[in-house]
């Protein structure tokens, strides 16, 4: 049982002057506020939850859809950057090349190394198909969509598909929604041409997340308010914003902040393969993709192709945009766990799981605990 301190701990959604945590057996025993006796100090730092990104393709040169060692590698990425939590997420393929994609990360979930799997594809839009095949995209097949959730159950019976973005305005759009609710999976709008009138009927059959916010939807109009506006109006939703700069302007970030708060905000990266690469050629999903400066667009048009963030630089991102930095980390941690139901993650405290990260003062990531064990190569104590 350890003992750990630093300068400033977030405890209960606010920074706590030598605040302390304890740990053991890979979970927190305890967080205080009071002097401890015996812990091991982490210096002029600020120790935070483990951050949880519930919307990544990939990171490091290796992705989620190839196999099982590329992801567990794109995974040890994500973790040296801060990311404790983290969702596989699969672009749109075939459904057999789905199936078996879902088959390769199942062991994944199950010891620890994904937090879930997330289904981005193929119910989605034609007209709003970002970096998607086209040729691909199809409205919701029920029974294919029930056997591969089934199909992603772990040995513990817990179900490894944890979220399914669709299109609702596609032909068998709410049974869909109903079939994926129904599972225990939650279902989000994403990619998607809705009206508004058509959002708040997907919201009602039980839609709670939107996916990519802005990104793969109409722009609200005076008149025609579309998906957006009805998914900020909805308190029951939460809203992924990419906090990259070219994705969302900082106003628009900082005006979704203001309109609903950091409990309704879930920074994702929407990462892929060529995240912490250099520029050059790579492929996403069977679709080429060109990364100059650092931004991700299919080859050959100018439409963006995911991208090449990480959750430590969208949290120092908002923080340098004005977003407190309070309200940063609960983005990056509480209210992504709590929309897909981790319900012993995104937090610091008593019977929580020894997810944490140590930042200094220019909020860079100086050491990752994941599941009680201090990982090697980022300052390990």
């Amino acid at each position: 049982m350890t003992v750990f301190t630093a300068t400033e701990v977030f405890i209960n959604g606010a920074f706590i002057r030598d605040g302390w945590i304890q740990v053991d057996a890979g979970r927190i025993i305890a967080a205080g506020t009071d002097p401890p006796p015996d812990a091991t100090s982490l210096g002029d730092a600020r120790i935070v939850p483990g951050y949880v990104d519930i919307h990544t393709h990939g990171g490091g040169g290796s992705g989620f859809g190839a196999d099982r060692q590329a992801a567990a590698a794109a995974a040890r990425f994500h973790l040296a950057c801060g990311t404790t939590s983290l969702i596989a997420s699969l672009a749109t393929a075939t459904l057999s090349e789905l199936s078996h994609q879902v088959t390769h990360l199942v062991p994944l979930v199950h010891d620890g190394t994904l937090a879930g799997i997330h289904l981005e594809g193929p119910f989605l839009n034609v007209a709003r198909k970002g970096a998607h095949n086209p040729e691909l995209l199809m409205s919701p097949d029920l029974g294919w969509l029930s056997d591969v959730i089934a199909s992603g159950n772990t040995p513990s019976g817990a179900c490894a598909i944890k979220m399914v973005t669709l299109a609702p305005e596609l032909p068998e759009g709410r049974p869909a929604i109903e079939l994926v609710v129904g599972k225990g999976v939650v279902a989000a709008i994403g990619h998607s041409d809705a009206t508004y009138e058509q959002t708040v009927a997907a919201i009602d059959a039980g839609v709670t997340v939107a996916t990519h916010l802005f990104n793969g939807m109409p722009p609200p109009h005076h008149r025609k308010p579309g998906p957006v506006v009805a998914l900020l109006r909805d308190p029951r939703v939460t809203v992924e914003l990419i906090n990259d700069g070219i994705h969302l302007h900082p106003g628009i970030v900082g005006g979704v902040f203001d309109a609903v708060g950091s409990r309704r905000i879930a920074f994702v990266t929407d990462a892929i393969d060529a995240t912490g690469m250099t520029d050059g050629h790579y492929v996403l999903a069977g679709s080429k993709i060109v990364v100059e400066g650092g931004v991700a667009r299919l080859e050959g048009a100018d439409s963006l192709a995911g991208s090449t963030l990480t959750m430590d630089v969208s949290v120092k991102n908002a923080v340098r945009d004005g977003i407190a930095i309070e309200q940063a980390i609960v983005a990056a941690t509480r209210t992504p766990a709590l929309a897909l139901g981790l319900s012993d993650r995104g937090e610091l405290r008593a019977d929580y799981r020894a997810d944490l990260i140590v930042l200094n003062q220019d909020l860079d990531v100086v050491k990752v605990m994941h599941q009680g064990s201090w990982m090697e190569g980022v300052g390990s104590p």
